[in-house]
């Protein structure tokens, strides 16, 4: 049997149901998995109609009563959303409450083991913040509700794989965020997924903090106090583990091939070279043409992967959001489930 993949709607306002409705329409979704739909059924029979699609969706308030079928989408059904009070494109209170309930039955379905796997479209943060849900994402949500202590993000676009040392914290905070323990527990957080993947031993680069890697402490001192220390212990552990590399051409030999994951040492460290590898921008329409690349939870007890863009909500009700990184965030579910 092909795993059940919980997909939370994400926020109602944006594009989150309109991408899901799109992606479950395609036959490679059903060939991968049997994806069920956690929100509210309202908004993704409002969705499906933005994206002028023929499924038909049914609401179910038990896993044990979806089928699965091609051709529909089942909703493990919330009613947490007054569809005709939705304002698309608007942050509100209830579209960031409905966002955060689907987030958190959704990771309950995992722990009790009703489904294999959990895929998150996009939330918005003020929305969030609005109806009292006080996170800065989705990874700490998850985080939250497992009990998670030692967790990062791996963001994936193609041959691309980065893993964070730290990821939403001030960048002063950042820097003190790289010591030894931490860069030692992120680069084993990366071997470890690499493995899940099917990759047997996976080659792992780590980057520098600073500029040129503090070329030998002329620019700083992290690299000789901390990173190559935690490099060596790394290694002693049996890991294929390079660097620290200088940043600015780092992520330029991974795209080459040089390594199956990379260590980053903060946010956009790692996020900018990611997003320039997956997403493309059109200037004449104004929009983005395409977004690939997708945000996987490490160190959680449940699977967890995500689309690697926001809510976009200057296209919601459009029917025009690519799907593209839903798929790709299926796809990784998919298989981190099938490598459990």
């Amino acid at each position: 049997m092909k795993p059940i993949i919980g997909i939370s709607m994400g926020d109602p306002a944006g594009i989150g149901p309109e991408i899901i409705a799109k992606a479950l329409a395609r036959e490679q979704v059903h060939g991968l998995c049997r994806p069920l739909v956690i929100g509210d059924a309202g908004v993704m029979t409002k969705a499906v109609g933005f994206v002028a699609g023929s499924l038909r969706v049914r609401a179910i308030d038990d896993v044990s009563q979806a089928h699965c079928e091609r051709g529909m989408i089942e909703v493990f059904d919330l009613k947490n959303v007054d569809v005709d009070r939705l304002e698309l494109g608007k942050v509100s209170a209830m579209a960031g409450h409905a966002a955060f309930e689907a987030v958190r039955a959704m990771i309950e379905l995992a722990k009790a083991a009703k489904i294999a796997a959990t895929v998150t479209a996009p939330i918005h943060k003020e929305a969030l913040v609005a109806a009292g849900h006080h996170f800065p994402g989705h990874t700490e949500i998850f985080a939250h509700f497992t009990a998670t202590r030692d967790f990062t993000m791996m963001l994936a676009a193609g041959r691309l794989r980065v893993v964070h040392v730290s990821t939403h914290v001030s960048l002063r905070q950042a820097c003190d965020a790289v010591t030894r323990d931490r860069v030692l527990n992120v680069i084993g957080l990366a071997h470890d997924a690499c493995r899940r993947l099917g990759i047997g031993r996976p080659r792992i680069g780590v980057a520098g903090l600073n500029p040129h890697a503090s070329d030998g402490g002329l620019f700083g001192t992290e690299e000789r106090e901390h990173i190559i220390p935690a490099i060596e212990a790394a290694r002693a552990k049996g890991m294929d583990v390079e660097g620290p590399q200088p940043p600015d051409t780092f992520f330029a030999k991974a795209v080459g091939g040089a390594y199956d994951v990379c260590v980053a040492m903060y946010h956009d460290q790692g996020h900018i070279p990611v997003k320039v590898t997956g997403f493309a921008y059109d200037a004449a329409a104004g929009r983005w043409a395409s977004v690939n690349g997708i945000n996987v939870s490490l160190g959680l007890p449940i699977i967890r992967t995500s689309v690697d863009h926001g809510t976009a909500f200057d296209q919601a009700g459009k029917g025009t959001a690519s799907d593209a990184s839903l798929l790709d965030a299926i796809e990784y579910a998919a298989r981190l489930a099938g490598n459990r």
